[in-house]
């Protein structure tokens, strides 16, 4: 039987959101005298005056526990905890049927009750729980638009979630519970295809077999962060086929090491290693660090000996294994003396900047990996270089210097172009830092392109062939200002 709200011979808003609580529950139908007397106040509130499929979506549950006491949020409901983006909510009942309410559609299947185990939801309304809502998911289901079953490759990503989630242990507890179950409700088919999944995840079994390329690479041994995978597929969607600006390479000789002068100088100092140019200037020319600061001229000299060679600045990755090689490799370099960081070394522990938790260290590799599938796919060398540098910092792989290593690699695509590389100076490193976190924390990217587009022209005209000149150059633009004391400019060099 189909069930109706009826007042006045029409479906009343506020009945959805209020009149469970008021009336009896277990009535199908409401008269409207009833009705009237309950809503038609002189003041009733705003929010019960929404059209009603506003005020379904809004109360489902509240309206599922009044009207149908003990059904269970069931099937992939049970798994994602709220109404399909199409409004199909599914429940285990004591009968079978389809209740069709403004924005909502209900699916009741015929099923075993709650069981030991099953949780409560909301009031006398129940969910599945974990081990029996990933066997009722694995049941056959009919292809229609909204199946009771989650796709085959969404319920291997969230089988491979629980691994990083709990471990291994954890997804043989699942599969031990779901065991248990299985032969009480009847799902040993079920149950087969679901040990199978998680034997492929784990090594156990069949990986080819798996459909989610999360999934696929968790069993060939490279898992991944899927959340980053899904960002970084974005921002390549973002430079795809975009034709950015070529900003030649027309520094030669001491101009070169000029310009890496200050490429070391800037890049160290927004990870606040800060030195005056004239410090920076003693660090370089002789070789020699600060007695004070030691860690930090090494950070300095080691910047510097990789961004000043042209020929190491025109290496680019040429396969997934090759650019994890150089990216340690010149990790390596970078941090020499700061041992307790384990330069070359991916971390052996997970970080974070403020909020920003980056990717676990176990998923670094898979990572990493998955995320140069798109670098190669990109033409434009400015949208390869600085989807690189973004897929590099926002990975994080290092205990420490991931930042210098991501301008590096960036540098490095322009570089091997014949394209001039990238300074991103003191008075300009909040707008870089806020871009960064606009992309990873919004999936908004026209930020990042602007401000790097824009550092990219500024780098342009940096031409200089002795520091002295260059420094007095970077003054008059406000670069070697702090963020709250100027703003950049831009301005050609007098001997461009």
């Amino acid at each position: 039987m189909s069930m109706k709200f009826v007042v006045s011979g029409q479906l009343y808003p506020p009945i959805i959101g209020n009149l469970a609580q008021k009336l009896p529950i277990n009535r199908k139908f409401y008269s409207d005298s009833a009705c009237n007397q309950l809503l038609m106040g002189k003041n009733p509130p705003s929010r019960l005056l929404d059209e009603p499929n506003v005020i379904i979506n809004r109360n489902w549950y509240r309206i599922l526990a009044h009207l149908y006491p003990d059904a269970i949020v069931s099937h992939r409901s049970a798994l994602e905890y709220r109404p399909t983006p199409g409004g199909h909510i599914f429940l285990t009942y004591s009968y079978t049927e389809n209740v069709n309410l403004p924005g909502l559609t209900i699916h009741f299947l015929k099923g075993p009750g709650k069981g030991d185990g099953d949780n409560s939801f909301f009031e006398n309304l129940h969910v599945s729980q974990e081990a029996r809502a990933f066997l009722e998911n694995l049941q056959d289901s009919r292809k229609t638009t909204e199946s009771k079953s989650l796709p085959i490759a969404e319920i291997e990503e969230r089988l491979e979630s629980i691994v990083r989630a709990r471990g291994g242990k954890g997804l043989n507890e699942l599969l031990d519970k779901a065991k248990q179950l299985a032969r009480k409700l009847s799902m040993e088919k079920e149950f087969k295809r679901l040990n199978e999944v998680i034997g492929g995840l784990l090594g156990n079994g069949e990986s080819r077999n798996l459909k989610s390329p999360t999934a696929i690479a968790r069993a060939l041994g490279d898992p991944v962060d899927p959340d980053r995978i899904r960002l970084f597929e974005s921002l390549y969607e973002e430079l795809a086929g975009k034709v950015f600006p070529d900003y030649k390479e027309k520094r030669k000789g001491n101009a070169y090491k000029t310009f890496a002068f200050f490429e070391s100088y800037f890049s160290n100092y927004i990870e606040g290693i800060e030195f005056t140019v004239g410090e920076a200037r003693e660090i370089i020319t002789t070789g020699k660090p600060i007695p004070s600061r030691h860690e930090d001229s090494q950070d300095i000299l080691g910047t510097y000996r990789i961004v000043s060679d042209r020929k190491e600045m025109s290496v680019c990755p040429t396969s997934p294994d090759h650019f994890l090689d150089l990216i340690r490799k010149r990790h390596a370099i970078l941090l020499q003396s700061r041992i307790s960081k384990k330069p070359g070394e991916f971390k052996n522990r997970n970080n974070a900047v403020g909020s920003v938790e980056f990717v676990d260290r176990q998923l670094v590799n898979g990572t990493l990996k998955k995320g140069f599938e798109w670098y190669t796919l990109l033409r434009d060398p400015f949208a390869k270089a600085i989807y690189m540098m973004f897929l590099v910092s926002e990975v994080h792989p290092f205990n420490d210097g991931n930042g210098r290593i991501a301008r590096v690699m960036m540098n490095a695509e322009l570089s091997a172009k014949g394209l001039t590389k990238i300074i991103i100076p003191t008075v300009y490193r909040d707008n870089y830092m806020g871009a960064l976190r606009k992309l990873t924390r919004q999936r908004v990217a026209d930020a990042y392109l602007r401000m790097l587009l824009r550092a990219y022209e500024f780098s342009s005209a940096l031409v200089s062939e002795g520091i002295d000149d260059m420094e007095t150059h970077l003054i008059k633009c406000d670069a070697l200002k702090e963020p709250n004391e100027g703003k950049l400019r831009i301005m050609e060099t007098n001997n461009r």
